[in-house]
């Protein structure tokens, strides 16, 4: 007559191993446990760069793609979508590093205030490919605003942050050139 202790004594020692290999997390497919060269440490990014809103001209940047029925005093509900080239300097002529692409719209009854939905995307240099998102409200008649980055990509992945705008020139035409001092916390 055979034992069946020690089968029992086999089966339930494999139970207890696999029950002890998932509650440490061994058996899960999708998950890899980080070697140490994969740890990233966060680090804060000080970018700074001009933004040139063209709406004028045979060539602009920024064109209107939505007009309420009934215009108001400030313009409530103009939407801009842009592609707007991002500089070095404030020159016109100056060094392109990336673009601003999205749109913005006058979000405000009372008083001019844009709703900004803009990837600022990098094309040149260290972060050429990588890009940070801006949401958030920009009153441009305030001397300096301040809008929260809520993303990023590349080099800005888990991007989070501000940003800080200031207009160095505009005309009647609502063409501008906007200096940003971008603070970005990444990994």
């Amino acid at each position: 007559m055979t034992s069946k202790f020690p089968n029992i004594c086999s089966c339930l020692f494999l139970v207890l191993f696999y029950l002890i290999s998932l509650a440490n997390g061994q058996f899960y497919s999708d998950e890899h446990p980080l070697s140490t060269s994969e740890i990233r440490v966060e680090k804060m990014t000080h970018l700074h760069f001009f933004f040139h809103d063209i709406v004028s001209g045979k060539h602009p940047s920024a064109v209107q793609i939505a007009t309420p029925k009934t215009l108001s005093k400030n313009g409530f509900g103009v939407t801009n979508m842009a592609d707007d080239r991002l500089t070095v300097e404030a020159n016109t002529r100056s060094e392109v590093i990336g673009r601003a692409q999205g749109m913005y719209g006058l979000a405000s009854q009372n008083e001019i205030a844009l709703l900004m939905v803009m990837n600022y995307v990098f094309t040149k240099g260290k972060y050429n490919g990588s890009s940070i998102a801006i949401v958030g409200r920009n009153p441009p008649l305030q001397d300096v605003r301040e809008m929260p980055i809520v993303g990023g990509t590349g080099l800005f992945r888990f991007a989070r942050g501000y940003a800080l705008a200031h207009t160095v020139w505009s005309n009647p035409e609502h063409d501008a050139i906007v200096e940003y001092h971008v603070y970005v916390y990444h990994f």
